[in-house]
């Protein structure tokens, strides 16, 4: 069952996996960033900003407000890195505050909106919604992790039961 409680916690760990990977990435070339590493969006930045951009899509739709537009074919190139480094962590605020603030109520409910790449309106459990969140988050950072250790560069752990009680700031 997806509760607040299991949000928080995996927001903590969004923010500290993000965290982790940021710093790795920022020890490499803006070259090595671009390289095409035969990773689904090919690039650590592409999938840096894939990555970005659903994850706007799905906490605005669980805001209730109004998320990036474009479309998936489109998001490996929406943001540069210096962008990218600037919004992710007010991003992961974001989606931490989203975290603290949802009830069970909610997440016992149901999602509706317009599926682009569908081509249609859809309806969902909440909680799906929320687990695809966190799920497509893990999926594309394990990407990033496989094409950062590649290059050279050392990412902290992933597993969960290591996530420090706090955190890190963001430098």
């Amino acid at each position: 069952m997806i509760t607040p409680s299991y949000c928080q916690m995996m927001a903590r760990y969004n923010a500290w996996q993000n965290h982790s990977l940021f710093q790795a990435a920022a020890g490499l070339t803006d070259g090595a960033r671009e390289m095409d590493r035969g990773a689904f969006f090919g690039s650590i930045r592409a999938t840096f900003s894939h990555l970005m951009w659903a994850d706007l899509i799905w906490i605005a739709r669980f805001e209730g407000a109004e998320g990036p537009g474009g479309t998936i074919t489109a998001s490996p190139d929406r943001y540069d890195w210096p962008t990218i480094c600037a919004e992710r962590p007010k991003l992961d605020a974001r989606i931490a505050a989203w975290s603290w603030m949802v009830t069970q109520d909610e997440l016992d409910g149901e999602i509706r909106w317009h599926s682009f790449a569908l081509g249609r309106d859809l309806a969902k459990p909440t909680a799906v919604c929320v687990a695809h969140l966190f799920n497509h988050q893990t999926h594309h950072r394990g990407q990033v992790h496989a094409m950062l250790t590649a290059a050279g560069a050392r990412p902290d752990d992933t597993d969960i039961p290591f996530m420090p009680d706090e955190v890190p700031e963001w430098r």
